[in-house]
C-alpha cells in the first residue's frame, strides 16, 4: 500500500525539475510519486505535461511530453532523468530548472487498490478500533541514508496530529496493510486497528 503524489485542487505536481543532465537537454529531476511504472505510462499514453513554478499553472503556460526517462544509479539515485519534447541543448534544460512538471487531476492514471493520493489522506480522521485519535496533517516516507531514496518496503507514516495534545509535535503512525480497516475518503474517515501501547509513547 503506497501513497503518492502530492496534489493541488486541480493540478498534480508529478516531478520537480533540477538541473540538466547530459548533452542533448536531459533533466535531472526530483519525482513526486512513489509509483515505479508511473513515468512510464506517462511515455507510452504520451500525455501531455504544463510546466510552472507553482502548483497551480498560469494562463498560457508552456506544455511539453515525455520523450523518454530513466532512473539513474549512484550519487542521483532516487531522482529521475527526463528528456522533454523540445529540449534538445543544454542552455534549454537550464532554462527549465526550478521547473515544476504537472498533470490536470483528470488525467492522472486510475490507482490500484489500496492506492492513494496524498492529498486524498491529509484531512482525514483517523479511528483506532471506534476511537477517533486525531486528523491526519502530513505523510512521510522512509528514505536510506541518502536522504533521498524511499526504501521500497518500508511503510509510508501518517503524522497525526492527536486530539489529546492539540498543541503537540504529530505523532507518526505507519500506514501498514494489516492495521488498516476501512479508508473511506467520501467521510474523510480511516480506521485502524493499532497495536496496544503504540500511541502511549508518543
Amino acid at each position: 500500500m503506497a501513497a503518492t503524489t502530492e496534489i493541488s485542487s486541480e493540478w498534480t505536481a508529478i516531478a520537480k525539475l533540477l538541473r540538466p543532465q547530459g548533452r542533448r537537454g536531459e533533466l535531472l529531476a526530483e519525482p513526486l510519486t512513489d509509483l515505479p511504472d508511473f513515468f512510464a505510462g506517462l511515455t507510452t499514453n504520451t500525455r501531455v505535461l504544463t510546466l510552472a513554478s507553482t502548483d497551480t499553472p498560469p494562463p498560457g503556460a508552456s506544455t511539453v511530453t515525455l520523450e523518454s526517462h530513466f532512473f539513474p544509479t549512484g550519487k542521483n539515485a532516487g531522482r529521475i532523468v527526463l528528456k522533454l519534447s523540445g529540449c534538445d541543448s543544454i542552455s534549454a534544460a537550464e532554462a527549465l530548472a526550478g521547473q515544476q512538471l504537472l498533470l490536470p487531476n483528470s488525467a492522472l492514471p486510475a490507482l490500484d487498490p489500496d492506492t492513494f493520493f496524498v492529498r486524498d489522506l491529509l484531512g482525514c480522521t483517523l479511528y483506532d478500533s471506534g476511537l477517533a485519535i486525531g486528523t491526519i496533517v502530513d505523510l512521510e516516507f522512509a528514505t536510506a541514508p541518502d536522504g533521498r531514496t524511499r526504501l521500497p518496503d518500508a511503510a509510508p507514516l501518517l503524522a497525526v496530529q492527536l486530539l489529546t495534545s492539540p498543541d503537540a509535535d504529530p505523532v507518526l503512525v505507519p500506514f501498514i496493510r494489516t492495521w488498516l480497516e476501512t479508508v473511506d475518503l467520501p467521510t474523510r474517515r480511516i480506521v485502524m486497528h493499532l497495536p496496544p501501547g503504540l500511541l502511549d509513547s508518543k
